[in-house]
């Protein structure tokens, strides 16, 4: 998918730590290292739902 702006990632923070995010083109996910979480982007629009978040270690 890659319609996503990278552009978009200074506006975008993790909505549990509110810290930055990096962009993974590879997965197509936006990383908050912070929390541990991966945010899947889909048709180009970011999922900021904790919910929605994949965890990694």
């Amino acid at each position: 998918m890659s319609n996503f702006d990278r552009k978009m990632l200074q506006a975008l923070v993790c909505p549990q730590t509110r810290q930055r995010l990096s962009y993974d083109a590879q997965t197509q996910e936006l990383i908050s290292k912070a929390a541990h979480l991966a945010y899947p982007i889909r048709d180009g629009i970011p999922v900021l739902l904790v919910d929605e978040a994949r965890k990694f270690d």
